[in-house]
């Protein structure tokens, strides 16, 4: 270890070293693998309008799209995923792999440095990792986290992750997740997060781009980072400006008038349908893991656990019955021009474990409502009269549709005459505070996978500490979880995922109801937006170009 590391960085243990079972850079080479891995971008400078917001660029804080989508492009990851595929290789590392069943090693590539010229080491990633579990911010990815004991340095290059338990198949997807940014431990507060104003100032990034220009969702201004060495080679554009918008008729006519070269989250589907057919714009598409679901609270819902008239039976009846009048396929066709498509549980279609279990479980059967169902529901656990759900939505944050998409759903539900359905809208940033503060009975929820597996639909929902905070705690759910994690055989974790979603769909914490694809918006003249638009889900700024 040297002198320079010992005095800048906290003193950490000397271990004898491991042996790296090496996941080897090798393959990664190409347009679509990542290029070069020194630093340099092109030129030129692209535009980009968006409706998500951002909560926080400090990762320990943040675990949603908007803040993700900024964290993507500035910090450096241990491993991430090539253009155009969802596996991961090494990122700023040159090996990533378990060397013992609990022990996961990386090793570093040597002279990483932040863009602000501090040294990028093991110790910083013990840091990155350390603060987002020891902070566990209501609001950020610790739910993630959930399989790892602990994290060592042993030398500036090496880095050990101890797991609880053993063979994890998702853990390097964790490491390439929201929960994954190394961040600056010379910037950043270990036991608080960090005001975006003070991380910008200190520029602690080691990604693909710097910030230069900051105003808290109205604009941000990145620069190529000419230091960076990760997979993903150069920057294509060596400027790129992000606008926020407040409105999505906004964001649609600033792209069909060329003002912006690319507009990515969120169009209407009916917008998406009228750009199709200017010539000054193309639509591209990309695989899609978005779910769109709704959330009860279980303390405070109709019969919850601290409401006057709490009753675990009448609330599960009011859940079922939920699920029994849902039309999914109306949601679809109506509100989204079938941009969407019905999901019947709880792990989208195309991943493996995949089931209809809610179409099954609920509704008539074959996927259709029931109000018939519903009521006989109601009744056999005593609850009588119309029910009252107050029921939170974003009017913004997940497209400009979701108001005609939760009118849509209060229709249905009082239509039966079973609900009275009061709705409210909140702005995004108030709303992901409010929601894990017990002011929500019932809210809408959209989820973009951090990695393609299975998993990530059902740790961070079901898990004992789940991001959702609902107050949903089965033993039974967070055991399987936990054993279907370490699963080395297919088809047996396969079985396992699939027993999960039943177990999941008989307690209804839950009601997923649509899945969705990637869409972007861009000018005639930009290209690489195919590139990005992959199963990783990460929209990469630095493949984009104007030609």
């Amino acid at each position: 270890m040297s002198s320079a590391f010992i005095s800048r960085k906290r003193v950490v243990a000397v271990s004898a070293a491991l042996a790296v079972s090496a996941l080897a850079l090798a393959g990664c080479s190409g347009a679509n693998s990542g290029g070069s891995t020194s630093g340099g971008a092109g030129g030129g400078s692209i535009t980009i309008g968006t409706t998500d917001k951002i909560t926080t660029i400090d990762p320990a804080g943040s675990y949603d799209n908007g803040s993700f989508a900024v964290e993507n492009q500035i910090y450096p990851f241990l491993v991430n995923s090539p253009l155009g595929t969802s596996d991961v290789k090494p990122d700023i590392a040159v090996s990533a792999d378990f060397t013992a069943p609990t022990e996961y090693t990386v090793k570093l590539k040597e002279g990483l440095k932040f863009v602000n010229g501090h040294d990028l080491t093991s110790s910083d990633v013990k840091f990155s990792f350390d603060r987002v579990v020891s902070i566990a911010d209501e609001n950020g990815p610790s739910s993630l986290l959930g399989n790892l004991a602990s994290v060592a340095a042993p030398d500036p290059t090496t880095v050990v992750f101890t797991l609880k338990e053993p063979n994890d198949q998702t853990f390097a997807q964790v490491l390439s997740s929201p929960a994954g940014p190394i961040v600056d431990e010379e910037t950043f507060s270990p036991t608080a997060l960090t005001p975006d104003v003070d991380i910008v100032k200190a520029h602690p990034f080691a990604g693909q781009y710097d910030i230069t220009s900051y105003d808290f969702n109205n604009t941000i201004q990145y620069k190529a980072n000419p230091g960076y060495q990760g997979l993903l080679g150069a920057a294509k554009t060596g400027t790129v400006n992000v606008k926020y918008y407040a409105e999505a008729a906004n964001l649609k006519l600033d792209i069909q008038q060329n003002n912006i070269d690319v507009a990515y989250r969120s169009l209407s589907a009916t917008d998406i349908a009228d750009l199709s057919t200017n010539s000054k714009v193309k639509v591209v598409d990309g695989p899609g893991g978005e779910i769109r679901y709704i959330v009860f609270n279980f303390n405070t819902m109709p019969f919850g656990a601290t409401t006057t008239e709490a009753d675990p039976a009448k609330a599960l009846a009011v859940r079922q019955a939920v699920a029994d009048l849902i039309d999914r396929d109306a949601i679809a066709s109506q509100v989204y021009k079938d941009t969407y498509t019905p999901l019947y549980s709880y792990v989208p279609a195309g991943l493996t474990g995949a089931t209809t279990v809610l179409k099954d479980l609920y509704g008539d059967g074959t996927g259709k409502p029931s109000a018939d169902k519903a009521k006989a529901t109601l009744a056999s656990a005593g609850v009588t009269g119309p029910v009252t759900l107050n029921l939170q939505y974003v009017s913004e944050h997940y497209g400009p549709s979701s108001g005609d998409e939760y009118a849509l759903i209060k229709d249905q539900l009082e239509q039966s005459g079973l609900f009275t359905v009061n709705l409210q809208t909140t702005d995004y940033v108030q709303y992901s505070k409010d929601r894990t503060a017990d002011v929500y009975p019932e809210y809408q929820l959209g989820w973009f996978p951090d990695y393609s597996d299975a998993d990530n639909y059902l740790t961070p929902f079901f898990s004992a500490d789940n991001f959702l905070a609902n107050h949903y705690d089965n033993t039974a759910v967070q055991d399987a979880i936990t054993k279907q994690v370490s699963e080395t055989d297919t088809a047996a974790r396969t079985s396992e995922i699939e027993n999960i979603q039943a177990q999941v769909a008989a307690d209804l914490s839950t009601i997923p109801y649509l899945q969705g694809s990637q869409v972007a918006v861009v000018g005639s003249n930009v290209n690489g937006t195919a590139d990005t638009l992959d199963g990783s889900f990460k929209f990469r700024y630095g493949a984009l170009s104007k030609g």
